[in-house]
């Protein structure tokens, strides 16, 4: 028996287990892979922590500090595990736990985190035609195969999508000695943030084209050529020429999507636009005892906020944990209209903890210049700030205290 039982042993995982321990004993980190720390140990680029410790680290650096701390208090770590399965029973999880050392195994918690991260769209989910020849790759996959296995995927390249994963792929291959030909995009702005496009393509001379995508990939044993088109901004593909591009290797770099299996599993409400768990300012999910954070929430531009919505989980499930469920709650929901925002996080406020801060993110559907972004609650307004600029890629971060709020809040956007 657990008091905290963490599934995921990224950064969001590890800070949410540090800040349990906190509060109670009794906490276990599940995580499948053979180290912790998450996709990190693949991002040997720096750029990590900036907002956490005021300085700028590489991936491995990053998670390092908190797998020291975790080492350092003793916490219990159960790597090369898989879940199978999570029941609850009144107030208990059982949480069905597979490893080689152990076999199958039953093991009991009274709070749980979801901290399981998220992955990357495939080639089947954009819908491209074509066959299935080797040389297609997720930024994410070639990423390892370059950083870790010190293996080098193609050698004339093509990225679909200007996700930062793929923004930074494109600067690794380049230093490789890998050729990429160009980033193409879709939409008819970046997906990724300013910083990697500058740093990663403009800095390196490789071009980005927006409102193109791939349309078929060319090969039948191996990648050969991608045929590319343009697209409106309903991405619906235009008529005319399409291009043929000789190269060996195709990189998707199309979006992340929350692991929300065991989410599903436990009938959590997943939000349509998050694809995360529907959650509180706690982070508690739809079911009582099931705390949801980092990445497996919604997906971050940032780790240093991964690893605060880890603690925020964590120091609630803990107190979770000692107390159980405590009923007189005053729930308000967060609204967000989805004429500018692609969504909000969290979705509901409990305002019955009064004097208590809430940290609230946002992402906005299009680029925005010159406008005021303003949260209203019981019809008065609570929150006003401007912006000179606000993107889909950047995620913005709010904080407000609950003795304003007296009611549902509204987050709205008016020119300034």
């Amino acid at each position: 028996m657990y008091d905290v039982v963490v599934i995921g042993g990224g950064p969001a995982g590890m800070a949410a287990a540090i800040e349990a321990h906190d509060k109670v004993d009794q906490v276990l980190i599940i995580e499948r892979e053979k180290r912790a720390g998450g996709i990190l140990k693949q991002c040997i680029h720096d750029g990590f922590g900036v907002v956490k410790f005021g300085e700028r680290l590489t991936g491995p650096e990053y998670a390092e500090r908190y797998a020291r701390q975790i080492e350092k208090l003793g916490i219990e770590v159960m790597l090369s595990s898989y879940v199978l399965q999570i029941v609850k029973d009144n107030n208990e999880f059982h949480i069905t736990v597979m490893n080689g050392e152990s076999g199958v195994q039953i093991i009991k918690a009274k709070a749980l985190i979801l901290a399981n991260g998220c992955r990357e769209r495939t080639a089947k989910q954009i819908f491209i035609n074509g066959t299935r020849p080797a040389g297609i790759f997720s930024a994410g996959t070639a990423q390892y195969l370059v950083n870790i296995d010190g293996y080098l995927p193609c050698k004339r390249s093509v990225i679909l999508g200007s996700g930062d994963i793929g923004l930074i792929m494109a600067r690794r291959l380049t230093l490789e000695g890998s050729e990429v030909i160009g980033v193409y995009e879709a939409k008819s702005t970046p997906s990724g943030l300013t910083r990697n496009i500058v740093q990663c393509l403009d800095d390196y001379n490789i071009p980005l084209y927006l409102g193109k995508t791939i349309t078929n990939i060319i090969g039948k044993d191996r990648v050969e050529g991608v045929e590319i088109a343009n697209v409106d901004t309903n991405m619906n593909i235009l008529p005319g020429k399409r291009e043929i591009i000789k190269c060996d290797g195709v990189i998707l770099s199309v979006g992340l999507i929350p692991e929300n299996e065991i989410a599903e599993m436990l009938g959590i409400k997943i939000d349509n636009r998050t694809k995360g768990p529907i959650v509180d300012n706690n982070l508690m999910t739809s079911i009582n005892g099931v705390f949801s954070c980092g990445n497996a929430l919604h997906v971050n531009d940032l780790v240093d906020y991964v690893s605060e919505s880890g603690e925020i989980a964590g120091r609630n499930a803990a107190e979770y944990a000692q107390k159980g469920y405590e009923g007189g709650k005053k729930i308000v929901q967060v609204i967000a209209n989805s004429n500018d925002f692609l969504y909000s996080v969290p979705q509901r406020i409990d305002i019955s903890q009064r004097n208590e801060e809430v940290v609230l993110y946002f992402r906005v559907n299009r680029n925005m210049r010159n406008v005021e972004v303003i949260i209203d609650s019981n019809n008065k307004t609570i929150y006003k700030k401007k912006h000179m600029a606000l993107k889909p890629p950047e995620m913005e971060r709010i904080t407000l205290n609950t003795d304003k709020i007296q009611g549902d809040i509204v987050i709205r956007i008016v020119s300034s």
